[in-house]
């Protein structure tokens, strides 16, 4: 009877240390999960930023183009005038 105690104290004590080790598992696993999924997101961040940055230099440098389209359609026309006064144009 003695022995038959004895291994169930044993098997009892077997199971709650399987236990435990599960559960501590688990947590490390979760641990590096969401430090992975930090990381991750923290990439996905930077990267949308960087994209963000490359379209506000996008539109300042469509700006500048319109300028010198207009300033460029500006000069046209005041040519055409003087060569117009001037009687080169046919």
């Amino acid at each position: 009877m003695m022995s038959v105690e004895l291994a169930v104290i044993i098997s009892l004590a077997s199971l709650f240390l399987t236990l435990y080790q599960t559960v501590s598992n688990i947590k490390r696993n979760n641990k590096s999960e969401t430090k992975s999924d930090t990381t991750q997101l923290t990439t996905v961040i930077v990267k949308l930023e960087n994209i963000g940055n490359d379209l506000k230099d996008i539109k300042n440098e469509l700006r500048d183009v319109r300028e010198d389209i207009k300033n460029h359609s500006e000069r046209i026309v005041k040519i055409e005038e003087h060569l117009k006064i001037r009687g080169d144009i046919v």
